[in-house]
């Protein structure tokens, strides 16, 4: 049995969320689960080069067991949030998995330290890699160190420009809206002062 933390925020997952939640603990162990991932670089790296090729690097590992890659969107430049100066390359890919959503967390940061990622520092700081998880087929899910959806998945163009490229159906199980419309609905809102 598996035990779920659900943050004390305000932003904290709704009641309803714990139907997803349940059926997470009890899914079969062979049933194939799909996940969208967000990528991001704004390092060099010593063997791939600049950001973007960091990027498409870590593509090729994500169609390595025990991934299946199934779909990746185009890599993007974007502006970097935080103490950061550097710009992104920011991607999103689809994969498959019999994994459950902790140990593809797990898989992704072994990945993030290959790439020479340093755990701890400074928030938002450059990395060469940044690996999250975004959504997953089975709906909500919480456990110490992860919240799927990712709980910044909303409110992010550099997580929802490449992502409605390759999963612009994809709902949010949180809000019910997909893809496609939490774009437009960040696309409307008037940038902060």
């Amino acid at each position: 049995m598996r035990c779920f933390w659900v943050p004390k925020t305000g932003s904290a997952l709704p009641v309803l969320a714990l139907a997803f939640l349940w059926r997470a603990a009890y899914a079969p162990a062979d049933m194939k689960h799909r996940y969208a991932l967000g990528l991001g670089s704004n390092m060099r790296h010593s063997l791939y080069g600049a950001p973007p090729k960091v990027v498409e690097a870590a593509f090729d590992h994500l169609a390595q067991a025990p991934f299946q890659l199934e779909a990746r969107a185009p890599i993007l430049s974007t502006r970097p949030i935080g103490p950061s100066l550097r710009a992104y390359a920011n991607a999103a890919a689809i994969i498959t998995t019999d994994l459950m959503p902790d140990d593809v967390l797990t898989h992704l940061k072994i990945l993030e330290q290959k790439f020479g990622r340093r755990s701890g520092g400074q928030r938002w700081r450059a990395r060469v890699l940044d690996l999250d998880i975004l959504l997953w087929s089975g709906g909500a899910y919480a456990a110490p160190g992860l919240i799927v959806p990712h709980i910044g998945l909303m409110h992010r163009h550099f997580v929802l420009d490449p992502l409605a490229h390759i999963a612009p159906d994809w709902r949010d199980p949180i809000s019910g809206l997909s893809v496609r419309h939490l774009k437009a609905r960040l696309d409307r809102k008037p940038p902060a002062a």
